[in-house]
């Protein structure tokens, strides 16, 4: 590619929903915590080595064939969402948080797999998690 010489039409989304593959025998559940997985097909949240936070599911996606991508899931990748979590306390907030499940976050994890900071503290068994984190 060669750098522009002239104005160029640039296509623009706001990008805050974004439908993504679901891979082989997967459901989603709308609400849930999703990662990509080390392919890059959506899952449900887990704290898995190689995962990726992606979203929450705005919708239930099940995709029973053995083909990954045969379904979509929209994911919302902005906002603040509450999540079920342990032993939280009201000093937490701004902390970042990771996937337990896909509807469970924790301060700590085995395999680091990031969904945002806690915008709000609920309580010590839930908290509102800000999931944006580009």
């Amino acid at each position: 590619m060669t750098a522009l010489s002239s104005d160029r039409k640039t296509v623009y989304r706001e990008g805050v929903e974004i439908a993504y593959p679901v891979a082989a025998q997967t459901t989603i559940y709308a609400g849930s915590l999703v990662c990509l997985n080390t392919s890059g097909y959506a899952v449900p949240g887990a704290d898995t080595a190689g995962f990726k936070f992606a979203g929450v599911a705005r919708e239930t996606a099940k995709n029973g064939t053995a083909a990954n991508g045969a379904a979509k899931v929209l994911l919302r990748r902005r906002g603040v969402f509450r999540f079920a979590s342990s032993a939280m306390a009201v000093t937490d907030v701004e902390e970042a948080v990771y996937i337990a499940d896909d509807q469970t976050v924790a301060k700590t994890s085995t395999n680091s797999v990031a969904c945002g900071r806690i915008a709000e503290f609920i309580s010590a068994t839930e908290v509102g998690v800000d999931i944006e984190m580009r």
